[in-house]
């Protein structure tokens, strides 16, 4: 993408009708380590893909939690998830006083959309350059949605954000059809392994490097990280690294456009 005249702000249009600053935000998003999202009819699942700045930086916070029934994975700017975030956890508090009981999935979703819509339409201010998967629990189920940084939302039976995200589609869109009925550590398995194609070639999914939101029926919205993590990485075998090279070799070119914004990428999770 390069400067031209109708990308100073976000309330001017070009000629192919096109809002350059939003698609700015949304290649924020892709430069961002990945984000998965899966969900079957008793669990909803995130998988992320931390990052570190350095050698003696910590992992960057991928998953977090916004309530007993509801989580969030991110992929962009973590100083924009932080202020959305905050703004979920305000909203599911006031849920809980006014009308005691829990904030409903799709309504937290539909209020950030709105949220992130007002920013592309009013003169001086930009949108937000980071992408939601937004998993939870209400009475009708467990629930995936996707928020752009465009103030569009879609629910997905499994989604992928983030750099090398097309990798992890294109095992997600092949085994979709057996999330439905499958247990959690099936369900976490099929994760780790689209999460697993999104890697450089020479990663490997690692207790430090991963982490895990899982929510469901009679199971609060918990975050596996750390120790606690290996048991379902032992689903992968010995597989923990890049093995897929099908996928690897459809995802060359998207790989390499990356690898340019890799060390950029101390801000972006």
């Amino acid at each position: 993408m390069f400067r031209n005249q109708y990308d100073n702000d976000v309330s001017t249009w070009s000629p192919q009708g096109r809002i350059h600053q939003v698609e700015y935000a949304v290649e924020a998003v892709k430069q961002g380590s990945a984000a998965i999202g899966l969900k079957s009819k008793k669990y909803a699942i995130l998988l992320a893909l931390k990052r570190s700045s350095g050698e003696l930086a910590s992992y960057q916070k991928k998953v977090i939690k916004i309530d007993d029934h509801m989580g969030i994975g991110i992929a962009g700017l973590t100083s924009d998830a932080r202020v959305l975030s905050n703004f979920m956890r305000s909203e599911a508090m006031k849920s809980k006083m006014l009308y005691d009981r829990p904030l409903p999935v799709q309504r937290i979703v539909n209020a950030i959309a709105d949220k992130a819509q007002v920013n592309t339409q009013q003169y001086g201010r930009r949108p937000y350059g980071v992408g939601l998967l937004v998993i939870g629990q209400d009475e009708t189920g467990p629930h995936l949605f996707e928020c752009s940084p465009a103030g569009t939302s879609f629910e997905y039976f499994a989604m992928s954000i983030g750099a090398r995200s097309q990798s992890a589609k294109t095992y997600l869109e092949k085994y979709y059809e057996d999330f439905a009925d499958a247990s959690l550590e099936e369900l976490v398995r099929h994760g780790l392994q689209a999460l697993r194609d999104t890697l450089q070639q020479d990663s490997d999914l690692n207790i430090e490097n991963t982490s895990i939101g899982i929510v469901g029926e009679d199971h609060p919205f918990e975050i596996v990280e750390g120790e606690g993590l290996q048991r379902y990485l032992d689903l992968l075998g010995e597989e923990t690294g890049r093995t897929r090279t099908a996928t690897v070799a459809s995802s060359t070119s998207e790989e390499n456009n990356n690898n340019q914004t890799e060390a950029m990428d101390t801000t972006e999770a």
